[in-house]
C-alpha cells in the first residue's frame, strides 16, 4: 500500500538509491519547489507493522493509558502517573521517590511532578527518614483515593484478558516479565554495535 499516492504515469522511475521522484505540481498533489527527490513510495527495508512486537506492545500500552487517564481525569482530576504513584505506595509504604521511579519505570521528573500534586491534595505525605531520606506514605484520604481509582485500572485488564484461559494469562504474564528483564539487562546499543548489526542483516 502506498502513502496515499497511487502509482501512475506521473511517477518517475526509481533512482539508483530507490527513491521515487515526482515532478512538481501533479494533478493530485502539489509539491513545493526543491522537493523533486521526496520519497513517495514505501521503502523496502521496513518493519512489519502487524508483526513487529515492540509496536504491538506500545499500541496496547498507549490505548490502555489513554482510556485510563481520560477516566481518572474525569472522575478524580488525577492522571495515570498520579495513580501509579498511589499504587506503588499501596504496595510499598515508605518508598522513596527514587524507588517509586524504579518500580514503575518512568522518568524521575514525572514522579516528582506527581508527588507534588498528590502532596498538595494531601493524598500522600513526605516524612523525614534516616540519612536525609524522604519516605512517602499514603494518607487516609490517599488510601481512599486508591480504593476509588483501582476499579478504573482493573477495567483495562478485564478488557484485554476477556475470554482468555487463566493458564494462558499466566503464560502471557510470564512472557512479558521475561521481555522486561531482557530489555533491562541488555547493554545500551552504541554506534559501533548498531553498525555491526546492520552489516549482519
Amino acid at each position: 500500500m502506498g502513502l496515499g499516492l497511487s502509482a501512475g504515469p506521473h511517477l518517475r522511475s526509481p533512482t539508483d538509491d530507490g527513491r521515487i521522484c515526482m515532478p512538481r505540481g501533479t494533478a493530485s498533489t502539489r509539491f513545493p519547489a526543491g522537493s523533486d527527490d521526496l520519497v513517495t513510495e514505501p521503502l523496502t527495508d521496513i518493519i512489519d507493522p502487524e508483526n513487529f512486537t515492540p509496536r504491538l506492545i506500545a499500541l496496547l500500552s498507549n490505548a490502555l493509558v489513554w482510556r485510563e487517564s481520560h477516566e481518572l481525569r474525569r472522575r478524580f482530576g488525577l492522571g495515570t502517573n498520579d495513580w501509579r504513584v498511589l499504587s506503588v505506595l499501596a504496595i510499598r509504604p515508605g518508598a522513596s521517590a527514587t524507588e517509586v521511579t524504579e518500580f514503575i519505570g518512568v522518568n524521575k521528573a514525572v514522579v516528582s511532578k506527581s508527588v507534588t500534586t498528590l502532596a498538595e491534595r494531601e493524598l500522600i505525605a513526605l516524612v523525614d527518614g534516616p540519612r536525609g531520606s524522604r519516605p512517602l506514605y499514603l494518607t487516609p484520604a490517599g488510601a481512599q483515593m486508591h480504593a476509588d481509582m483501582l476499579p478504573v485500572s482493573n477495567i483495562g485488564q478485564d478488557i484485554i484478558l476477556e475470554g482468555m484461559d487463566p493458564a494462558h494469562v499466566q503464560a502471557l504474564n510470564a512472557l512479558l516479565r521475561d521481555m522486561i528483564d531482557k530489555v533491562r539487562e541488555a547493554p545500551t546499543t552504541d554506534a559501533a554495535d548498531l553498525e555491526t548489526a546492520v552489516s549482519r542483516s
